[in-house]
């Protein structure tokens, strides 16, 4: 009785590691992206939570101090869209960042975050 080889081909084994190589390299330029939006999301969020700041100056000033101690660097204090719906401050902001991939390739990302959840 003849049995065939099983197994993995030296050429199987060499594109599927550039295909994990690859989704590495692109997840490594992009997770800082993302881990910066959702602490600036989650710094709104908690601002709008506190109903300590009641103004717009108020709500700028928690924000660059929470964006100080978090490092939020794309986001400043001026892009904040405030406004107030019933007795609830609405904080939100929207930017577009661009993340250089390799060479002259990049890729844009619009990010947007409201305190409301939307």
């Amino acid at each position: 009785m003849r049995t065939t080889q099983r197994g993995v081909t030296l050429m199987g084994l060499i594109v599927s590691l550039f295909v994990v190589i690859v989704v590495a390299l692109f997840a490594m330029k992009l997770i800082p992206s993302y881990m910066e939006y959702f602490t600036a999301k989650g710094a709104i969020e908690a601002i709008a939570r506190e109903r300590q700041a009641s103004t717009p100056a108020e709500v700028r000033r928690a924000f660059e101090n929470r964006s100080a101690i978090d490092d939020i660097t794309t986001v400043r204090p001026a892009d904040l869209e405030i406004s107030r719906e019933g007795n609830e401050i609405v904080i939100a902001f929207a930017y577009r960042k661009e993340v250089p991939l390799f060479a002259n390739v990049g890729m844009y990302i619009d990010f947007a975050a409201s305190s409301r959840g939307q």
